[in-house]
């Protein structure tokens, strides 16, 4: 890939009283990678940001999509931060003059979820409390994903802080679940959970089990034939004759 001349822009747009400040320290070609490293200062620290990434390819109309690093939500203030882009992934190959703008405010989400934890099992059939912090009186969609596949979800939710999340008992097992939820009159504000793991609501192996023990005893009894009968002979039927139940005087 060719050089590419950069020119950096910036501009911060924040929401707070208290005093921030951004310092963009270096940008940087790293083989297939644009890298810009820069400062972000607040006297609050617990403030924060959604930084996201623009370039003059598309005039800055929308945000750069193959980033990582310090940018997107809930970007906490510091030194030394720093994001990646991935010039090639995001447009191709190219060459030219390209402008960078970084953009940012602090970060006020909708809600801010609270108590789901993705690291546990979740089972088929249950219901399960969601709650999150308030940040807006508009209603929200609340939905299951497995992958992309909408599984069910409930529309235009009160924003009263509580749900309670049913999981359908047909649901497939699966670790690629999460639940999105969003602004009902603005469609820009997401959130989604980490993914999280569905299983049975009775383990498989719990329900074979009893199966298999039932069949053993079966087994042991039809295959200890080949006795002699209270005759004398061989019972060659590979059945055991039991004794009758005791009568009664």
């Amino acid at each position: 890939m060719q050089r590419t001349t950069l020119s950096v822009l910036f501009l911060l747009l924040c929401a707070s009283v208290h005093a921030q400040k951004v310092a963009v320290k270096k940008v940087e070609l790293a083989g297939e990678k644009i890298v810009v490293h820069y400062d972000l200062e607040d006297s609050n620290p617990s403030n924060e940001y959604q930084i996201y990434l623009y370039s003059s390819q598309n005039n800055f109309s929308t945000a750069l999509t193959h980033v990582k690093g310090d940018v997107g939500n809930e970007v906490k203030s510091g030194s030394n931060k720093k994001i990646e882009w991935s010039i090639r992934e995001e447009l191709g190959p190219y060459k030219g003059k390209l402008a960078l703008e970084l953009r940012g405010k602090v970060y006020a989400p909708f809600v801010k979820i609270q108590s789901f934890d993705v690291n546990k099992k979740y089972k088929r059939g249950k219901s399960y409390p969601l709650n999150w912090r308030i940040g807006s009186s508009n209603p929200i969609h609340i939905e299951l994903y497995k992958g992309s596949e909408r599984v069910v979800g409930e529309l235009n939710h009160p924003n009263n802080g509580t749900f309670s999340l049913s999981v359908p008992a047909n649901s497939k097992p699966g670790k690629d679940y999460r639940i999105k939820i969003t602004d009902s009159r603005n469609s820009d504000e997401v959130i989604y959970t980490g993914y999280f793991q569905v299983t049975p609501k009775v383990p498989f192996l719990l329900k074979v089990v009893p199966i298999v023990a039932v069949g053993g005893v079966v087994a042991v009894l039809m295959s200890s034939g080949g006795g002699k009968t209270p005759g004398g002979g061989n019972n060659n039927t590979g059945e055991i004759e039991l004794p009758g139940f005791p009568t009664g005087n």
